[in-house]
């Protein structure tokens, strides 16, 4: 099996490893909130294809993401381009009845672009989910790579380059530099600090965490 053809069996397909996570990470989302089908929702750095293919899509979903949105958006959707962590005031304004982001608080850039991150959350709804990988799993969930986070930036971004199971390899050094640096993974004190009003739930895999979600269920 090639090494790529692994990383997909592993976590990028629906019935990888990683797939079925998400899955069940889905379906304790439509537990925690039994009315997400009638809520509207802000998905701060998500997809639309990603709510098509829920088990259980909100009544309305806007996504806000730096990346071009897609040609085609359905019905039930809108997608703006935008920083989570200034948004435009035409968004800025408005509220909804749950915000969620999944692994994009560890891309933002930097404990104060984090701190605006969770400003943006509070202010534009009293209910949020808010999952980021956890700092201290063994396994850096980006490159799928033992211990990565721990290692110097040198050799961080010599692994980016290298790495065969990484999404994507870059096809410089400079590509490399930026994928290392606007991945800064955290632990649970600065989720705490983040989101002190909300619980912060642990997700974990043979007993150790792997990921951290910070959860509102409303005011």
């Amino acid at each position: 099996m090639g090494l790529h053809a692994l990383r997909f069996r592993l976590v990028d397909s629906e019935n990888s490893w990683g797939g079925r996570r998400r899955a069940r990470r889905a379906g304790w989302l439509a537990e925690t909130f039994p009315d997400l089908a009638q809520m509207s929702v802000i998905d701060l750095g998500g997809r639309v294809s990603t709510w098509a293919q829920a088990g259980v899509r909100p009544k309305h979903v806007h996504v806000v993401n730096l990346e071009e949105a897609p040609a085609d958006v359905p019905d039930w959707a809108e997608v703006d381009r935008g920083d989570a962590c200034a948004l435009p005031r035409h968004i800025a304004s408005r509220r909804y009845d749950l915000v969620f982001s999944n692994s994009v608080l560890e891309h933002v850039g930097g404990h104060e672009r984090r701190l605006r991150f969770a400003e943006t959350v509070h202010a534009l709804a009293d209910a949020h989910w808010v999952q980021t990988p956890y700092r201290y799993f063994p396994i850096e969930p980006h490159w799928i790579a033992p211990g990565m986070q721990f290692t110097p930036v040198r050799l961080r971004i010599a692994l980016a380059r290298r790495w065969p199971l990484a999404h994507t390899r870059p096809d410089c050094r400079e590509t490399a530099i930026q994928q290392v640096l606007w991945t800064e993974l955290v632990d649970r004190s600065q989720m705490r600090h983040y989101f002190p009003h909300s619980q912060i739930r642990a997700e974990r895999l043979a007993g150790l965490i792997k990921s951290l979600i910070a959860v509102r269920t409303g005011g």
